[in-house]
């Protein structure tokens, strides 16, 4: 079979190399010259561990092709994904001009019957939109060539893609047709062996699927980050309670960890855009919007934080953040709440000195000169008046306390994501504040 997926971001990227590694033949198409020569090259655009490796290992067998020719990737396909971007507009719903620009040309090149796949986080209904994109060009040309739509979801988490890819929990499938049924069946037929649960519903159901999910996921953060600014209030350790509830095999223990708010594509854009679907059928998604203003306002924190151990006295200081990205593993820096933290650090007329495994160069695009980046995690330290930890790499996990004691002007550490023993800090000689803690 061949299936092409326009789109080579973070999605279709993944998405064709997964499919590539199960013996399907893909080509995988962008707009974007520079990105395909690139990829052609062996450069890949985004960092995701693992990716790199099976990138190399298909296109070298030659089930994996890129181009920006939209007729070389079409022509002959059983299903054409699409993975391109959906960003916010400005009234928070997601932008489809680029979905729709790819079913355009679906419609314009095709010459047989094609799975038309949305594999774009889209809002309900975006599903026949496409269909009328691929239909009118159809038209133009007084064909009569039969298409089918289907929705098919992606939930990848970044930094763990291959495998929710490879090993799914569930692959969501939207269809209206059982000759669409029958093709999608047999794309996703090497995870059947394995065990991984097929679930085939209505296309509109698929397309709500994915917003509910990635909506339920930001609620349980936004709910242990209220719940952890009680505990500060109230003299109680949100960690303790964390395991409290995540014991309940009803709540689970994912998703419940306090820190500094979330970030990412997925998330902040998601929720919007659920808020935005609501309100465009006449119903406000009140929960999703509490959840959208304790996230924005977690972010400040830490800050929060700064500003009271040193008596609003800033101006002048200068503070090392370590994390750039909005979560271990990729260098995604949308939406992190890195950003809030230096903006505001920044706005009080301190400097700052950051440091990320691999997210600096993406994070140099917002501030440019404004802060001061290292080669490593402890040169950030040097004279610096306080550690701001606010993503938890692994390489952050463990402290070289008497280096540490060397290059800090104060030995304070704000822990944006309670990964510190407060007791082992103090013992060393350092003033520790964490997030739902007093």
């Amino acid at each position: 079979m061949k299936v092409a997926v326009v789109g080579t971001g973070y999605v279709g990227l993944v998405t064709g190399t997964c499919f590539a590694e199960t013996g399907l033949d893909i080509v995988c198409l962008d707009i974007d010259k520079k990105k395909i020569q690139n990829l052609k090259e062996g450069i890949i655009p985004i960092y995701e561990p693992g990716l790199d490796r099976l990138i190399e290992r298909n296109t070298a067998d030659n089930r994996l092709k890129f181009t920006t020719n939209y007729k070389e990737a079409i022509e002959g396909s059983d299903a054409v994904f699409i993975a391109v971007g959906t960003p916010p507009g400005e009234d928070g719903g997601a932008d489809l001009k680029y979905v729709l620009q790819v079913a355009s040309e679906i419609g314009r090149l095709i010459k047989d019957y094609v799975v038309v796949v949305t594999k774009s986080t889209v809002p309900i209904g975006t599903a026949e939109k496409v269909r009328k994109a691929v239909q009118d060009e159809l038209d133009k040309r007084k064909s009569d060539l039969e298409f089918d739509l289907a929705s098919n979801p992606e939930f990848l988490k970044e930094g763990d893609a291959i495998d929710d890819f490879l090993k799914p929990d569930r692959i969501v499938i939207g269809i209206d047709s059982e000759r669409a049924e029958k093709i999608m069946r047999r794309l996703y037929h090497p995870f059947l062996l394995n065990g991984h649960p097929l679930i085939f519903m209505d296309i509109p159901s698929a397309e709500m699927t994915k917003y509910a999910a990635n909506a339920m996921l930001a609620t349980k953060i936004s709910f242990i980050n209220d719940i952890a600014n009680l505990c500060e209030l109230t003299g109680a350790d949100v960690n303790l309670v964390r395991k409290g509830i995540g014991s309940d095999s009803r709540i689970g223990n994912k998703f419940i960890y306090a820190g500094v708010g979330y970030g990412g594509s997925c998330f902040p854009k998601d929720v919007k855009a659920l808020i935005h679907t609501g309100h465009d059928y006449g119903y406000p998604m009140r929960i999703l919007e509490a959840v959208e203003d304790v996230n924005q306002d977690q972010k400040a924190v830490l800050v929060n934080k700064v500003k009271t151990h040193f008596k609003k006295e800033l101006k002048g200081k200068t503070f090392t953040v370590w994390g750039l990205s909005f979560k271990p593993n990729t260098d995604d820096t949308r939406e992190a709440p890195a950003a809030i933290i230096i903006s505001e650090l920044l706005k009080a007329g301190c400097q700052v000195k950051a440091y990320d495994p691999v997210a600096m160069e993406e994070f140099k695009n917002n501030f440019d000169d404004k802060v001061s980046y290292t080669k490593d995690r402890y040169e950030a330290l040097i004279d610096t008046h306080g550690l701001i930890l606010v993503t938890e790499w692994s390489e952050f996990r463990i402290l070289n306390y008497p280096v540490m004691k060397k290059l800090m002007k104060e030995k304070v550490i704000f822990d944006g994501r309670n990964i510190y023993d407060p007791a082992e800090l103090e013992e060393h000689g350092f003033k520790y504040y964490g997030i739902g803690k007093n």
